[in-house]
Parts: structure tokens; C-alpha cells; sequence
């Protein structure tokens, strides 16, 4: 085993003698509490490591020792249902109410497992050895690690093991034989193998409006929530993740606030799971980093989080990863550089932030597993620019790297308009390969009515400063029309209530019948206004506040609403025309 001797420390980055060999991101120990700390630079018999714990009475001259590996988790059935600091060291589940200076340990517990292969089967890695079936949580897979293949010349027979026991014994072709349990090692910093990407099939559904209509992402795909403070980022990403199609939900708070954090961690161990009516955290891992931990776990925390991503993806499981926030965790960069005296590029973050961005959001992908099924990663993470500046270095980075981009606006917020997504802000690049999708389920007219809504959308944003200026009523009727219709897109369609009974959740079905309703309002509108009915009046129909109102009256149980809504449509249209034949 390597060892060295401190010779300079400064917050979580020393600087070491040694007196063996390292290699770098070797996961070292650091004084008499052993705590955890990465080889991050070598430069002749001088070790740089960063800490990822609090540093408070280390000295020069207190040993760091080298344990030969990686940085790495323990992956297994134990995560599910559980809360994790940034390393993946339990919060909830333990006697420990407190993460202990030193402590490195996945929660392990026991499970009923059932064996899926015999003595003498010939297994490569990634393979499903076994299943585990909780009797109030989610069925799981075994797998075997990645690197290793063999013959099985021992299986457990079925029964209750604890997550750490040896079930399975392989031995390799070259004669050596290897202990395999439910739960097995990975470093975070190497993306698990896969056998292949597979391309876009389909959309990650969220049962939000603006998302799923305007700016879908794909299942495996990457989206980018930028937002100030203020701007719904975090309540956003609990929507997602109660909503969303995903099977498996991680969540990782990445150098949040303190009482925001809270909040998540007391708010959704009490959600229910909208599919199973069961607990959601169930289904769910949570990775809490708040802003006064150590900054170098910080640092950490999203490896950590999408290596626990792909694990579940392995098993050929759908998994929504919510990053809240990556700001921070660019932050956390910043100070480690600073320490380590790398010159800052621009606003003081290091050269090599675009890199690591790209390292994060490209370890997402829809693939097929080493074992042949197919699973996917979907990453969300969300951005804090200082002062909503889009143009920052983390924001603009970003963008380079996901295919989606969702972006918060301020004065949607203020006006209480949530999602509080700007429409003409956000944009979406998985839409030409989801199009699709939408004719396949019955819904071919999606990329004309989308196309439709962004034009109007984009025709009012002109004219709503003039608007200001003079007045609506001086406008042209062409222009008044325009404005009309938009805001009943705005208020119908983009306005959507988390918290909600009826539409907090709104199904892509839902979605296209009210696409189609305001569709044909459009439509019926300017043949009135052709044939010279004012815009007055067409305000004044009764299924203009109830267009709006649809999303609230109209049930996912009764889409037999939608039809008498479009009768009556039809039949205010009707009426009008004859008012205004009988008054000429």
C-alpha cells in the first residue's frame, strides 16, 4: 500500500510526499479518521489530492494512504428507496443520524434473491445471475460486473442474503475464481459498457404541456433547465420526476440551499406514485449535497449520480436523472482550481469546464445492455446563471452538449405563469425524430399544430410592446386576432398547475385534443373576421372561457368533455354568424 506525508493543505486540497506509486483519481485515505480523498495530479514524487470531507485539523506531516483503485460506489439493491450524501454514503436507513468523519458504506440490507442460472452456464459480464423482489419495493435484477466472465461453478439456491454476501462463484479462463454478490464496486468517473447505442425511438413523456407539445426530449436524450432564482427550477423537477414515465427516478442535490433540500427530502419520501399508488421513493434514489458540505464532494455528487443511473439503466430499466444544480456543482470546480492555482478562464472557471460538462450530459444514451435488453439514461439538469445571464460560461456550455433546452423565465414567474418556460427561448432538437412517434400513436397533425402555436406565439411577442404602447383596441382586427389567440394558447394550453388535482398531469392524447380545439378556434376566428364579425365579439363567446378553462374542467377520465367542447365551438360560431346576418 502507497503512502505519503502532507506537506501543504488548504480547505479539501493538500499536498503530499510519496513514498509509492499513485495514479491518478486513486481513492486515498486521509489522517487518523480516514477520510476520503482522489489523487487528482501527480508531478514527480509529489501527490495532489482533493478531500472530500471536512479537513479541519489535518497538518503537515499526517498520512495519506493510496488504496490501490478508483474512486468508486457499491451498486445494488440497497439504493432504492434510499437518501445518499454526494459519495453515496446513507442518510436515512442507518442508526447513524449524521455522516461520520470516515464512514463509506451503501446501505446493506437483506433480500429475498432467486438465482437465474445453474452450475456449469458459461456467464459474461453485465449478465442477469438473479432477481430480487422486495415485498414493498421494485423488482431487481442482478447483474454480474461488467469485466468479468466464466463458468459458474457455485449458486445459492433461493432465499433471504444480505446485499454484501457471495451468491455466485465464476471462474475465469484463466483458472482464477471471483466472489459475486448482489452488490458490486464501480468507479464513478468510467461510464459502465453497454453493447451499443441505439437511436432516438420515442419521447420521455412528462405530463407537462410546453414539455411534451412544444419541446419534447427523447427518451436517452439531455435537456438543459436554465432559471434565476425564483423561477420554479426545483418545484419543475419534482413534477418531472413524479410524472414522468421513467421507471427508476435519482435525484441528485447538487450544492442547493440548505431549507430547499429539506424540503425535497421531507416532500418526497410523503409522494405518491401517480402508476402504482405505492410510495414514489419506491421507485427513487436521492443524492443530497447541500451548499455548506464539503465543496470537493460537491464535485463528486453528479458522477455519483449517474453512475447510480446506469446501473439501473444495466438492468434494462428507464431512468430519469434530475440534476439540481449543475451551477453548483461548476462552482465547485471553480474553488478546487482556484486552490490548486490553475489559471481561471472565463468568469474564473477553470479551462477545462466545457470538457467535464460534456463528460456529465454525454453518459446519457438509449442503449441495448450487455445482457440484451434495452435501457436508457434521460439527464435534466438544471442551471443557475447569476441574474438569469443565459450567457454565462455553464449556460452557454451546456448548450452545446444537450438537445434540449428549457428556459425559466423571470417575468413569467412574477405573473404567477407556471411552467414558467418562455417559449421562444426554448427549443428542442429531438422534434424531427418524435414526429414519428406522435403519427404512430394517432396524432399526426403534432408537428403542424406545434409549428402553429410557435408562429403565433412568436407574432405576438411583436406585437404585445405595441400593444402596450397604444392600446389592443387600436391595433388592426388582424392583430387584435393574433393577440387573442395567443393568449388563449398561453392560458389554455402553456399554463399548467403542479399542484393541481385535474391538470397536474396531462397526457399526450389530452394534449392533441386540446391542440385540435384551439386549432379549429383559429381557424372558425379568421373566417369571422373575414366575413367582417369584429374581434370584440369573438372575445365574448362562451367557449373562449372555456377553452381556457380546459385544462382544469377536463378530466384525463372523460375526454368525452373534449367532444362537447368542440360542439360547442362549432355551435357558438354558428350563432354568431346568424346574430350578425339578423342585425344586418
Amino acid at each position: 500500500m502507497s503512502k505519503a506525508l502532507i506537506k501543504w493543505i488548504s480547505g479539501p486540497v493538500l499536498r503530499a510526499q510519496a513514498q509509492g506509486v499513485f495514479f491518478i483519481n486513486e481513492a486515498v485515505r486521509v489522517g487518523e479518521q480516514n477520510l476520503l480523498g482522489e489523487v487528482i495530479r501527480i508531478q514527480e514524487q509529489e501527490i495532489v489530492a482533493q478531500v472530500y470531507e471536512d479537513t479541519s485539523g489535518l497538518r503537515p506531516g499526517v498520512t495519506v494512504e493510496g488504496s490501490g483503485l478508483p474512486l468508486a460506489v457499491r451498486l445494488g439493491p440497497g439504493l432504492l428507496g434510499n437518501i445518499f450524501d454526494g459519495l453515496l454514503r446513507p442518510l436515512s436507513g442507518t442508526r447513524s443520524r449524521f455522516v461520520e468523519p470516515g464512514m463509506y458504506a451503501s446501505v446493506v440490507g437483506t433480500f429475498p434473491f432467486t438465482p437465474e442460472i445453474k452450475n456449469g452456464e458459461h456467464v459474461h459480464g453485465g449478465m442477469v445471475f438473479g432477481s430480487v423482489q422486495p415485498v414493498d419495493g421494485k423488482t431487481q435484477r442482478c447483474l454480474l460486473p461488467p469485466n468479468l466472465e466464466g463458468e459458474v461453478i457455485d449458486i445459492v439456491t433461493a432465499g433471504d442474503y444480505a446485499e454484501d454476501k457471495t451468491l455466485c462463484t465464476v471462474r475465469a479462463s484463466d483458472g482464477s475464481t471471483h466472489e459475486v454478490a448482489m452488490s458490486h464496486l464501480w468507479p464513478v468517473r468510467a461510464p459502465r459498457p453497454i453493447a451499443e447505442r441505439l437511436p432516438v425511438s420515442g419521447p420521455m413523456l412528462t405530463g407537462q404541456r410546453i414539455l411534451d407539445g412544444l419541446f419534447p426530449v427523447a427518451r436517452g436524450g439531455k435537456a438543459a433547465l436554465p432559471g434565476g432564482f425564483g423561477t420554479g427550477k426545483t418545484v419543475l423537477q419534482e413534477t418531472l420526476a413524479k410524472w414522468c414515465d421513467a421507471d427508476i427516478i435519482v435525484y441528485v442535490g447538487c450544492g442547493e440551499r440548505g431549507n430547499e433540500m429539506s424540503g425535497v427530502l421531507h416532500e418526497f419520501p410523503r409522494l405518491e406514485d401517480p402508476r402504482s399508488g405505492r410510495p414514489l421513493m419506491e421507485r427513487t434514489v436521492i443524492i443530497a449535497n447541500v451548499s455548506n458540505m464539503p465543496v470537493a464532494a460537491r464535485e463528486a455528487s453528479i458522477y455519483t449520480g449517474v453512475t447510480v443511473a446506469e446501473y439501473f439503466r444495466d438492468q434494462g430499466m428507464h431512468v430519469a436523472l434530475m440534476a439540481d444544480s449543475t451551477s453548483r456543482w461548476a462552482e465547485a470546480l471553480r474553488e478546487v482550481s482556484g486552490r490548486l492555482g490553475e489559471l481561471p478562464a472565463e468568469a474564473g472557471y477553470p479551462a477545462y469546464l466545457s470538457s467535464r460538462l460534456a463528460d456529465f450530459y454525454e453518459r446519457a444514451a438509449r442503449v441495448r445492455t450487455l445482457a440484451g435488453d434495452e435501457g436508457s439514461v434521460t439527464l435534466i439538469g438544471a442551471i443557475s446563471p447569476p441574474g438569469g445571464d443565459f450567457s454565462e460560461p455553464v449556460t452557454t456550455h451546456t448548450k452545446r452538449y444537450v438537445r434540449c433546452f428549457w428556459a425559466l423565465d423571470r417575468n413569467r414567474a412574477n405573473a404567477r405563469f407556471y411552467p414558467a418556460i418562455h417559449p421562444l427561448q426554448s427549443y428542442s432538437e429531438d422534434v424531427p425524430a418524435l414526429a414519428s412517434w406522435w403519427q404512430a400513436n394517432g396524432n399526426p397533425q403534432w408537428l403542424a399544430a406545434r409549428g402553429q402555436f410557435l408562429t403565433l406565439l412568436e407574432q405576438h411577442a411583436h406585437l404585445e410592446r405595441m400593444a402596450r404602447i397604444v392600446g389592443k383596441e387600436a391595433l388592426p382586427p388582424r392583430q387584435q386576432l393574433i393577440l387573442l389567440c395567443a393568449d388563449l394558447v398561453n392560458e389554455g394550453f402553456l399554463r399548467q398547475s403542479a399542484i393541481s388535482p385535474v391538470d397536474r398531469y396531462c397526457s399526450p392524447q389530452r394534449q392533441m385534443a386540446m391542440m385540435r380545439l384551439l386549432r379549429r378556434f383559429m381557424e372558425l376566428a379568421e373566417k369571422a373576421l373575414n366575413e367582417g364579425i369584429g374581434v370584440d365579439r369573438l372575445i365574448q363567446l362562451p367557449i373562449a372561457r372555456r377553452l381556457q378553462r380546459m385544462g382544469e374542467d377536463v378530466p384525463e377520465d372523460r375526454p368525452q368533455l373534449f367532444e362537447e367542447l368542440g360542439a360547442q365551438l362549432e355551435s357558438d360560431f354558428v350563432s354568431l354568424k346568424g346574430a350578425v346576418s339578423r342585425a344586418s
